[in-house]
């Protein structure tokens, strides 16, 4: 390393960091920020070898990115560890954990197709017969079953007794099952 600039003496008393930047002493700055780089990943991933290829990528993209560096916008340190927290997110990006193929086998699915297709089917049908309904029952069984209120939710929300909205909606219910299979069961 060559002298000392005055910018860079005036800055070295009051910013420790800022001559080995200046003047690209990647050395001092290594040997500085490497504990807290590796600490920071301690944290992050724990004790170990992931943590010490993690500090390695760290300043070895920070060296590769040092002509970005902007002393103006960001101090050295905040500049690596925006790097580092930066490789931190790749990392956790990247490990998805792989199984052998084999072990998907015993994997529960989602619906098949035929199932989600019969179950569009019925809720149209089920839509179908609900229309026929009045009004009044068409709004307990919304209630009933759409918002899972009780009986004595549904009896204070419409001013019916409880003991009403009872019967109204087992008779509902009723009608509703004899109607299903006159409905047409297009399976």
């Amino acid at each position: 390393m060559g002298e000392m600039s005055a910018e860079s003496l005036v800055l070295s008393r009051w910013i420790p960091w800022a001559p080995a930047a200046a003047e690209a002493d990647w050395d001092a700055l290594y040997t500085e920020q490497l504990p807290r780089v590796y600490n920071f990943f301690r944290y992050r991933v724990g004790d170990g070898p992931e943590a010490e290829d993690l500090t390695s990528i760290t300043f070895e993209k920070a060296w590769r990115a040092r002509h970005r560096f902007r002393r103006d916008l960001a101090a050295f340190p905040t500049w690596l560890f925006a790097i580092a927290r930066n490789v931190a997110i790749d990392r956790h990006r990247s490990a998805r954990p792989m199984a052998p193929l084999e072990a998907a086998a015993g994997v529960p699915g989602g619906r098949t197709p035929e199932e989600l297709a019969v179950a569009r089917s019925d809720l149209e049908r089920l839509g179908r017969l609900l229309a026929r309904l009045a009004p009044r029952e068409r709004e307990l069984i919304a209630l009933k079953y759409g918002a899972e209120m009780t009986n004595r939710a549904i009896a204070r929300l419409t001013g019916l007794r409880e003991s009403n909205v009872g019967t109204i909606l087992h008779r509902t219910i009723q009608v509703l099952r004899a109607a299903w299979p006159e409905e047409g069961d297009p399976r």
